[in-house]
């Protein structure tokens, strides 16, 4: 055996950080020396360009191989493998991928463009296909690639760290649908679990691991989504849907994203919604989570498909007219060990003190938002789904959490800013700038905050002070709202002012008014579940409710089987219950959605000021012992009125008087009340005169709301 240096032993040992500075061709004291290191090789030549052939000596028995040529130029690899002979190229004789201006933007964190540079690519080096890794592993010794392409063997492809610690490696011959992870060694030496790429476009279905290289630049681009769905003045009618669940196969097995586009489009077109919002589809180990604790923030979940796969249900999507809102969840992140904690040996993405990087509520992860590399990561992302996928929004969650160093902790479990406060400074920049880029590079697109406390100017542009959110979720109003339709009818009047206090702040934010998945799981009961009394007071009140929630001002959202009048709370195991809709009971709840949403999409009064105060005007606000509420919506033009009244007690009034804003004959354009939704049909046989004295006598149906509009 040669005596070989320390450098040659690193290669042995897998441990080298550089492999460029030993392997591959070298000027050595005026010769052209070529290293390779195939461990599986028997006998290995060196083809130049012209077609000159040279041995390579092996020098250590793992598979290290010497030789020269006779000047520096192109070349191959020969080697022999058992009885087969094979030509392949050296990916220690390739240029660096970054160049220096990449690295500049990286170590800035303006690399927008992020999953452009980073992850794995295939590209063409030189004339040679293959495919391009970089990955961020600042406190590594060493990293490699391991995968499909070299027999899952770390020491076959170290890769060689540059600038601010991107370790990259273009490998010959690997392509799309190749499997890989990396291989890291700490800074300490240790050896850590395998881990996925944290951009990948793709994985590999739970509970494997692995990453899939593809290439997202061939990807289909799905077509746009109508234009403006998103503005203020559009009607917003969210259906959310968690993919896995929504409806099943019959032994029970997912629908992929190509049978959902079959499906499931349609039916949100024809209900009436505008928008559909899926639960976060980013790839998550574990099915209970809903994907609300994602491992690979760029790589639509193997659930149910490919990429491909995903952007023909976006497609679909768009080709109904609905624009598609993605959960995203930069709030916090698990700590698998292929993902991202402890990534490189230390606390890279999170926070090393348990204090600032854990939640103690989730076990999960926080992210280091004050970290360069941390935020533009998670920038990048937010702009990969809207550039790559088409997607129209993001829907931010558990932003509270993001906002608070003492969210949900202890009294000195927590750290305070550097002002001593409890507002976590670098979060909220992270959210400005990120709602910055968003609305910057697609101003059709649009994000919303799942925010739940009293945080000033979520939905405010960030230039007079706010986060620079689209939209907010109205917590409060959900919450209060619930409450009140909970109490039995005869206790309401001591419960008046909580459907009256939400619209003291209902125009302070864009409000989304939510009745998520998080209100029909963990022992609250669905939506009807909630309803008192017998079963016609349980439906007609539900009717009531949702009514009153299409006449309230704000966008609206509603979690996928509340439409069905679902009796049990959502099991993200099973498909909703489809089969409730034989029942004229829960048919007439689907009905009166579907009627509902057209409505509010039909009448300008109820949407073109949904987020303005000039767009709604309190008619009755004082009848408690009734449980009677009126107001009226108002549109752009002086006749886009709509008056709308609920009466939430179980009796029928006659000749209810409610102030007209216009005289003349108003239409009694629905009735929560009708038989068609199962109702009793007492209602004002389709139309009223208002009095001399400007007012319109009604008769207000059991349990039910009343819309009517001025004759045109």
């Amino acid at each position: 055996m040669t005596h070989l240096s320390p450098e040659a032993f690193a290669i042995i040992e897998g441990r080298h950080a550089d492999p460029f500075r030993y392997l591959g061709q070298h000027n050595v004291d005026g010769r052209t020396v070529v290293r390779a290191f195939l461990p599986e090789a028997s006998r290995v030549e060196v083809v130049g360009e012209h077609g000159e052939v040279a041995p390579l000596a092996r020098i250590h028995d793992a598979g290290l191989f010497t030789g020269t040529m006779s000047s520096m130029q192109r070349y191959k690899l020969r080697a022999t493998f058992g009885d087969a002979v094979t030509d392949l190229e050296d990916p220690y004789r390739f240029l660096p991928i970054l160049s220096d201006f990449d690295l500049h933007l990286l170590g800035e964190g303006n690399q927008e463009r992020l999953y452009d540079k980073l992850g794995a690519h295939p590209m063409v080096i030189d004339g040679v296909d293959g495919v391009g890794f970089v990955v961020l592993a600042p406190n590594a010794r060493r990293v490699s690639v391991v995968g499909d392409f070299n027999f899952w063997n770390a020491r076959r492809h170290p890769m060689r760290v540059r600038g601010n610690g991107y370790w990259e490696l273009f490998i010959p011959r690997a392509r799309a649908g190749d499997h890989y992870k990396f291989d890291i060694i700490g800074p300490q030496g240790e050896h850590l679990p395998l881990k996925s790429d944290p951009m990948a476009f793709a994985a590999e279905m739970r509970p494997k691991t692995a990453s899939i290289v593809v290439d997202e630049t061939c990807l289909p681009r799905p077509r746009p989504a109508p234009h403006d769905i998103n503005k203020l003045n559009k009607p917003v009618s969210i259906y959310e849907v968690h993919l896995g669940s929504w409806r099943r196969k019959d032994n029970n097995q997912w629908l992929t994203y190509r049978e959902l586009a079959e499906q499931l489009p349609a039916y949100a077109r024809d209900m009436g919604f505008t928008h559909v919002e899926f639960l976060p589809i980013n790839e998550h180990p574990f099915d209970g989570s809903w994907g609300y604790q994602p491992t690979g923030l760029y790589a639509p979940t193997s659930r149910f498909g490919s990429p491909e796969d995903f952007c023909a249900l976006i497609d679909a999507c768009h080709r109904e007219g609905l624009a598609v809102w993605l959960d995203w969840v930069p709030g916090h992140f698990p700590d698998d060990p292929h993902g991202l904690g402890h990534f490189d040996g230390t606390a890279l993405y999170e926070h090393a003190n348990p204090m600032q990087g854990r939640h103690l509520d989730w076990g999960t992860l926080i992210y280091n938002f004050g970290r360069t590399e941390v935020a533009n990561f998670l920038r990048s992302n937010a702009l990969f789904w809207l550039e790559r996928y088409g997607i129209d929004g993001l829907r931010v969650d558990a932003v509270a959490s993001m906002l608070y160093l003492d969210y949900s902790r202890p009294s000195g479990g927590w750290i305070p800013n550097k002002y001593g406060g409890r507002e976590n400074l670098e979060a909220i920049e992270f959210l400005r700038r990120t709602n910055i880029d968003v609305f910057g590079h697609f101003p059709q697109a649009t994000t919303a905050a799942e925010e739940s406390t009293a945080w000033p100017q979520v939905s405010r542009p960030v230039d007079t002070g706010g986060l620079g959110f689209g939209y907010k979720w109205n917590m409060g109003w959900m919450h209060d709202t619930l409450r009140y339709v909970s109490k039995d009818p005869i206790h309401r009047k001591y419960h008046h002012g909580e459907i009256l206090f939400g619209l003291h702040y209902a125009f302070s934010e864009n409000f989304i008014l939510p009745l998520s998945h998080d209100e029909v799981v963990h022992g609250k009961r669905s939506i009807l579940g909630r309803m008192p009394g017998d079963d016609w007071q349980r439906f007609a009140n539900l009717r009531a409710y949702y009514s009153f929630m299409f006449g309230h001002p704000g966008k609206k959202l509603l979690f996928m089987g509340c439409e069905l009048a679902q009796e049990r709370e959502w099991n993200h195991d099973t498909s909703l219950d489809w089969h409730l809709l034989g029942d004229k009971r829960y048919a007439g709840i689907q009905a009166l959605i579907r009627d509902l949403n057209h409505l509010y999409r039909n009448q300008p009064a109820l949407h073109e000021r949904d987020c303005e105060p000039e767009g709604f005007e309190w008619l009755i606000t004082d009848d408690s012992d009734r449980n009677v509420f009126a107001w009226v919506r108002k549109g752009f033009d002086d006749r886009a009125r709509c008056v709308v009244v609920v009466n939430f007690s179980p009796n029928v009034y006659y000749n209810y008087r409610v102030r007209a804003p216009l005289g003349g004959t108003w239409r009694e354009v629905f009735n929560s009340d009708s038989s068609h939704y199962g109702g009793s049909n007492v209602g004002n046989v389709g139309q009223v005169h208002a009095s001399e004295d400007q007012h319109l006598n009604l008769i207000l149906p059991p349990m039910a709301a009343v819309f009517l509009v001025p004759e045109a």
